[in-house]
């Protein structure tokens, strides 16, 4: 007989639905720690900035660990029909680092990846992570960097590129909910940290996600009672 595993907020005097509300707000949403804590104050829940810092520390990679095994599972079963690739770029400590991204034909956003420096040996560790996890793709759209050419040539999927003007559009808008997140943090404080925040918030954007503009009422808030129920059920 297997004994369920126990309750990660087991230690926590909160509930799980406070500590799930904190870590969607803050993670989900451009707003500072202290925002999230007078949001909460508001509907009656009086906890620290400093709380909310330490639960989605604590918590937000878990949820996001969760939320990604099972799209995962669920993708595989399923053709990669296009992979968009991409880099932006992140100072921290008023030093340039590199933040890879990966997207499908879909806006989904597959993988991030922080790194110092935009070479080939990067390139080469962010697609053989993201191709251990995700498969393959039928085409994998780029930009010009010389850098995707030779990991590409390593891995023997060099035939699979495909460069030109605006084909990578559908990567360069996925930056922009990640570049309003960032600006809300004024920054982040460390590689490591960035690279934590970049995973949870890929996971958190991805459930999210309705693409409302394309939706009509009635549908967009089914899925979008769907989606609530989903987060709700994260690591209940």
């Amino acid at each position: 007989m297997t004994t369920a595993a126990p309750s990660p907020f087991r230690y926590f005097n909160s509930s799980p639905e406070v500590i799930r509300l904190a870590v969607m707000m803050y993670v989900k949403y451009s707003l500072s720690l202290r925002n999230v804590e007078d949001l909460l104050a508001e509907r009656g829940i009086d906890i620290s900035y400093e709380t909310v810092r330490y639960w989605w520390n604590r918590f937000g990679p878990m949820f996001a660990a969760e939320i990604r095994r099972k799209r995962v599972e669920h993708m595989r079963a399923f053709t990669h029909w296009r992979w968009h690739l991409d880099e932006v770029y992140v100072k921290i400590n008023g030093q340039m680092h590199y933040l890879w991204r990966a997207v499908d034909h879909e806006g989904e956003v597959l993988e991030s990846f922080a790194t110092k420096e935009r070479d080939k040996v990067a390139a080469l560790k962010f697609m053989k992570k993201l191709m251990k996890r995700h498969g393959q793709a039928k085409v994998i759209a780029t930009d010009g960097l010389r850098s995707y050419g030779a990991a590409m040539k390593d891995l023997g999927n060099i035939e699979r590129r495909e460069t030109g003007r605006w084909l990578n559009n559908r990567v360069e808008n996925s930056h922009l909910p990640f570049r309003r997140r960032e600006r809300a943090m004024n920054r982040f404080r460390g590689m490591k940290t960035l690279q934590k925040f970049s995973s949870v918030h890929a996971s958190v954007h991805n459930l999210f996600n309705q693409e409302r503009h394309l939706l009509s009422r009635d549908i967009y808030k089914q899925r979008r009672a769907e989606t609530f129920s989903e987060w709700r059920s994260v690591m209940a």
